[in-house]
């Protein structure tokens, strides 16, 4: 059986493509196959890298580690079950098809809720939630009283990943191990990083995740994104000379990689 990744959360903006990308690209890298499904079926924002990706590479001639990517298959509305979701099986049938030959599949979700982001969620061995470092962004996970630090209850999403996680133990199937990834961290101890810190530790102990560092915002990423390009393939495009921002978000990555704990994973670039 694969090990299933799934990337999500309920609000635009956050990092999941960046991330979902990275990870993929580096488990690739790293010499594990890995299967790739975006559920974004109108942004379809990771299809679009991995398509970049997959054209810059036969253009400049580059043998570049890439993901299997997976569009959801059609299907004939009539293969259905009575009262069986037709988005159910496609996703279903996207999973299957990658499980024959990959060790991991990613599943980027959309930046909204959708049956397709509920059930993907259902099927998470690995839960990664990217999430600026804000209090806006925090209300994704629980609602909080105005001194940043009484927390009221939980959100939508939190209540949506609870529900999984039944799902999956009715199935008899492992726990998600679900990690908040926290991108775009201030470089400087100010008061709102300090209350988000605190508030994340209280919350994890209520609800059941794990925190991990994620990217700072860099240019870099945005001026990947056209060739579909990460951080480790730079040297493989020529830029032998990183600076210290490019050597900084390789560092990021490495550690993120580190704190997923991914089975049989062990940074090595």
């Amino acid at each position: 059986m694969a090990h299933i990744i799934v990337v999500g959360n309920e609000k635009g903006g956050a990092g999941k493509s960046t991330v979902s990308m990275h990870v993929a690209t580096a488990l690739a890298r790293m010499g594990h196959k890995i299967g790739a499904i975006d559920l974004d079926l109108r942004q379809k924002s990771m299809g679009r890298y991995l398509d970049n990706r997959a054209k810059f590479a036969e253009s400049e001639g580059l043998d570049l580690a890439m993901p299997q990517y997976r569009d959801l298959p059609e299907i004939d509305q009539s293969q259905l079950e009575p009262g069986e979701n037709a988005f159910d099986r496609r996703l279903s049938m996207a999973v299957a098809d990658l499980e024959q030959s990959c060790d991991f599949i990613l599943i980027d979700c959309p930046g909204s809720h959708t049956r397709l982001s509920q059930v993907a969620h259902s099927l998470a061995d690995t839960l990664i939630t990217p999430l600026n470092d804000s209090f806006v962004d925090f209300d994704l996970l629980a609602h909080i009283k105005s001194d940043g630090e009484t927390i009221t209850g939980p959100s939508v999403y939190s209540e949506m990943v609870w529900s999984a996680r039944q799902l999956r133990a009715q199935a008899g199937l492992k726990p998600i191990d679900w990690i908040v990834v926290r991108n775009r961290l201030g470089a400087q101890a100010m008061v709102n990083k300090q209350k988000m810190e605190a508030a994340l530790a209280k919350l994890s102990k209520r609800i059941g995740f794990r925190t991990a560092p994620g990217f700072n915002e860099r240019v870099i990423f945005r001026e990947l994104f056209p060739r579909g390009l990460t951080l480790l393939d730079l040297r493989d495009v020529g830029v032998t000379n990183l600076n210290i921002s490019n050597l900084a978000a390789r560092q990021e990555l490495r550690e993120l990689i580190k704190e997923l704990n991914l089975p049989g994973v062990t940074p090595d670039f």
